[in-house]
């Protein structure tokens, strides 16, 4: 593991809870938010590839990678919580400007919450397979996420076999399809049921309606996106994901027509994992062609 993940290790005390994270680097902030069921692990390359040149900060959720994994009794597990642990995360590290995203999955939607709290503080996005905004429309919400959101059995799956994880490292890539040491770093901080509450709680947090838990914190960083469309931005967007698919990829679209948009049709959700060579070269050019030396676009009027 340590030759994969050659890092030193990070902790923030969030009360009683330690939270992990990553901070390579010196220069402008590059910020990395991951979803679910990864960790800072996903995140590897691409902090290797910029820690030269930038301070590279990689949370890993409370519940995933290094970070503790409370009882649901100790720790929510919302969205907002969410959002506030990065919040305190960039605070205690006193990062509060120049600020570039690179987001993926669930961590689109909780580096976006943050954006929305802090729009002056954001100059760049980098966008991997997420999102930031209710399903788009033609957008069913899969079958396979609706079993371990809404069903017993789905709870089991992910809970007692750790199904959420382990298929998530089979399908994940489509180019590359990972083999059986990249698969265990993956899920190997999943190894009992006690440390999956993270992986079946970010699924059954999942606002689909109004009045579930979470719908007007989506609605409201949905409606903040505007704030951020005069922001440079690149997307790089592996087209056979299931769950962010084309839909996604189109709505963010219509939201930055000026995004530049780099779409992989053979690779799937992981994309950093079945296009390293071309994305991290893309995320490195877009970086430089992009220098914080003007300002923010997204700062509050």
């Amino acid at each position: 593991m340590k030759e994969l993940y050659p890092f030193d290790h990070h902790f923030l005390e969030l009360g009683d809870l330690r939270y992990h994270y990553l901070d390579e680097g010196a220069g402008d902030p590059v910020v990395m938010v991951h979803g679910n069921p990864t960790w800072s692990f996903y995140y590897r390359n691409l902090v290797k590839a910029l820690r030269g040149t930038y301070r590279v900060i990689v949370p890993d959720h409370i519940g995933c990678g290094l970070s503790d994994t409370p009882r649901a009794d100790e720790y929510p597990y919302t969205l907002e919580r969410r959002i506030d642990d990065l919040e305190a995360l960039l605070e205690s590290l006193e990062v509060r400007e120049r600020i570039t995203l690179v987001l993926h999955d669930w961590g689109g939607m909780i580096g976006m919450g943050y954006a929305a709290r802090h729009p002056e503080r954001i100059a760049r996005l980098v966008i991997l397979n997420t999102g930031a905004f209710h399903l788009p429309p033609g957008k069913r919400f899969p079958w396979a996420l609706r079993l371990c959101r809404d069903t017993r059995l789905g709870a089991i799956l992910v809970n007692q076999f750790n199904a959420f994880a382990l298929i998530a490292a089979r399908i994940g890539c489509k180019r590359k399809p990972m083999n059986a040491a990249l698969r265990g770093a993956y899920v190997a901080p999943y190894d009992m049921p006690s440390k999956r509450i993270a992986t079946l709680r970010f699924v059954q947090d999942i606002p689909l309606a109004p009045g579930d838990s979470g719908y007007e914190l989506v609605s409201s960083i949905d409606a903040s996106l505007e704030r951020f469309v005069n922001l440079p931005m690149t997307i790089c967007w592996g087209l056979k994901d299931f769950v962010f698919d084309h839909h996604f990829l189109a709505e963010w679209q219509r939201r930055f027509p000026d995004a530049e948009v780099h779409p992989f049709a053979d690779c799937g959700h992981y994309i950093l994992e079945d296009a390293s060579d071309e994305v991290i070269p893309i995320i490195e050019q877009f970086l430089t062609a992009h220098p914080l030396d003007q300002p923010l676009a997204g700062k509050a009027q």
